[in-house]
């Protein structure tokens, strides 16, 4: 018969392999790109569609237009599933929003809806689109470091000077995104 000591010895060897074991697995380094599904972009000359729908154009072509009162101008946008979503929102209709300046560095407003979120570090310039907590929708006109999406860029833009002028200046705007 066994005294009490190798008992316990014995009775503890099992939990401590456990928990070796299961902390070994934990500390396993996993390949980012596991999750990451890439699909094969589509050929320039590829026939598959020859449809001219607007729409259709603008998710090869990832621009949009912007409209703040009489002031056009146009963006082009990340290859990412938020940007994507987006234009599939606006083959659905224009979308307007009411904006404001925030931080003295950007115009914010609230999308109405939510989009997939990609968020990296990133820094941003003037003229970046910007996805903020998935709903707000943030036009840049000087630079900040944050956990953001990325959405696009305005075409041209590179100084303060230039978003603020296409922005129409400081204070509350409405804006209006539509397919180019």
């Amino acid at each position: 018969m066994m005294d009490l000591k190798e008992r316990f010895r014995h009775f503890w060897i099992v939990p401590v392999l456990l928990l070796t074991c299961a902390t070994l697995s934990a500390c396993t380094p996993m390949d980012e790109d596991v999750f990451v599904e890439e699909v094969p972009e589509k050929p320039e000359d590829s026939e598959e569609d020859t449809n001219n729908d607007n729409s259709n154009e603008n998710m090869e072509s990832k621009t949009i237009r912007l409209t703040v009162d009489d002031r056009t101008f146009i963006a082009t946008l990340e290859k990412n599933s938020s940007a994507e979503a987006l234009i599939t929102r606006l083959s659905e209709g224009n979308i307007q929003i009411r904006m404001d300046d925030y931080g003295n560095m950007e115009k914010v407003g609230s999308l109405g809806f939510s989009l997939p979120r990609n968020d990296r570090q990133t820094t941003t310039a003037p003229g970046d689109l910007i996805l903020y907590q998935g709903n707000s929708f943030v036009i840049y006109y000087d630079t900040n470091s944050w956990n953001f999406t990325r959405l696009g860029h305005v075409d041209g833009v590179t100084t303060r000077k230039q978003m603020l002028e296409l922005l129409g200046g400081e204070g509350e705007i409405t804006i209006t995104l539509s397919l180019e």
